[in-house]
């Protein structure tokens, strides 16, 4: 009896973390670990800017708290979003900050399946609208520093059951990237974000609030492509509550850390840049582990001031 519970709550947890998890990434939103990488600590140049990114996630595994995998017979889970959104950078003045704003919304899909306990699903449907009202950035010669807030609307068409119940979510950020010449190229990013979740829809649950860091190292090279390693890491600091969480749910905190390689390729001639990631998770608590990919285009639309 105990055992059975413990893994269709693995199973519930996790299909949770996904389905509310299915937003954006880069300027676009940044829930889901991994979406940014090298930039993750810089603002764009000034200009308008739209977009297209596609995020899938795969994972066969769930890990407990205690860190020994679930008991799970045969599990699949392959989770993705196409997101497309714009998003605009302008200055105030010369000497002030750089302003942006960003509107994004995703097509998202859940596959689940495993044989004991039995689950199944194939779900495809909009995801959860993400807006930036603010994202602020100053730009020294050998740093950069971005801070914003934004804000996750329960949109989302997929599977509203339980603890997969969306919800309304604010994320406030603040980051940095060091550049160590003077041409920016070889640089350190980093981002880190603090995730607050309100209680979920038709249920009394809420998540517990969450902080993670997106990052990485690397190097822009004949001024035409970006080579490096980003990382991430996500530790949930404040326990979930509500009178419909399950006793065995009680103390669970999620906690993740991964690592993998970034390349970016710029096209001057379309004024667009193509970026593509894959990271692994490395060490998991209380979630799924597995791969996430991430493969987004940005095209500049319209120059505001500046040069990309």
């Amino acid at each position: 009896m105990g055992r059975c519970l413990k893994e269709r709550w693995g199973l519930a947890l996790a299909l949770a973390t996904v389905v509310t998890g299915a937003a954006a990434d880069g300027d676009f939103g940044h829930k889901i670990l991994g979406t940014v990488g090298l930039d993750a600590g810089s603002q764009q140049p000034e200009g308008v800017y739209a977009g297209d990114r596609y995020i899938q996630f795969d994972a066969d595994r769930y890990i407990l708290g205690n860190g020994q995998t679930a008991p799970v017979n045969d599990l699949s889970v392959r989770a993705f979003a196409n997101v497309f959104g714009v998003s605009a950078t302008t200055r105030w003045s010369d000497e002030g900050p750089y302003y942006s704003a960003s509107l994004a919304a995703p097509v998202a899909g859940l596959h689940l399946r495993s044989t004991t306990p039995f689950q199944e699903m194939d779900q495809v449907g909009l995801g959860d609208l993400y807006f930036e009202p603010v994202k602020l950035g100053w730009r020294l010669p050998r740093l950069d520093i971005t801070t914003s807030f934004s804000l996750y609307a329960p949109t989302g068409q997929l599977n509203r059951k339980g603890l997969a119940q969306p919800q309304w979510s604010e994320q406030v950020s603040l980051g940095g990237t060091v550049f160590f010449d003077d041409a920016r190229s070889l640089r350190f990013s980093a981002l880190t974000s603090y995730n607050i979740y309100q209680r979920k829809e038709h249920i009394d649950i809420t998540r517990g609030d969450s902080v993670q860091i997106q990052g990485g190292l690397g190097a822009r090279v004949f001024s035409l492509f970006d080579i490096g390693v980003t990382g991430y890491g996500l530790w949930q600091v404040a326990k979930d509550e509500g009178s419909a969480l399950p006793v065995i749910a009680y103390g669970q905190r999620e906690r993740a850390a991964g690592l993998g390689p970034e390349i970016g390729i710029m096209i001057p001639d379309l004024r667009s840049k193509v970026t593509a990631r894959y990271e692994w998770d490395l060490w998991s608590r209380s979630r799924l582990e597995g791969q996430v990919l991430v493969v987004s285009w940005s095209v500049l639309a319209l120059a505001l001031g500046e040069s990309p």
